[in-house]
């Protein structure tokens, strides 16, 4: 798990990590790391991986906007 801070938020990032890993990896992240909100998932170009994300977070009722193409912000968990 790549995980990095920058400005003040931490953000996972999905460079380099498989398909079959990105679910496990994000919701990892995403709990291991709750206490800290907003977190970033940092998805690149790839469609598939950005589409990984999203159900992930979706189907663990984890509530996350897209400020731009590529990039998850989660903001809480519902």
């Amino acid at each position: 798990m790549k995980v990095i801070k920058e400005n003040g938020i931490t953000s996972l990032d999905l460079h380099g990590v498989s398909h079959q890993e990105a679910k496990i990896e994000v919701i990892d992240f995403a709990f291991r790391f709750q206490e800290e909100l907003p977190l970033k998932v940092i998805c690149g170009n790839s469609s598939i991986m950005i589409n990984l994300a999203k159900n992930a977070l979706e189907e663990n009722n984890i509530s996350y906007d897209s400020p731009r193409y590529g990039i998850l912000r989660i903001h809480s968990f519902n």
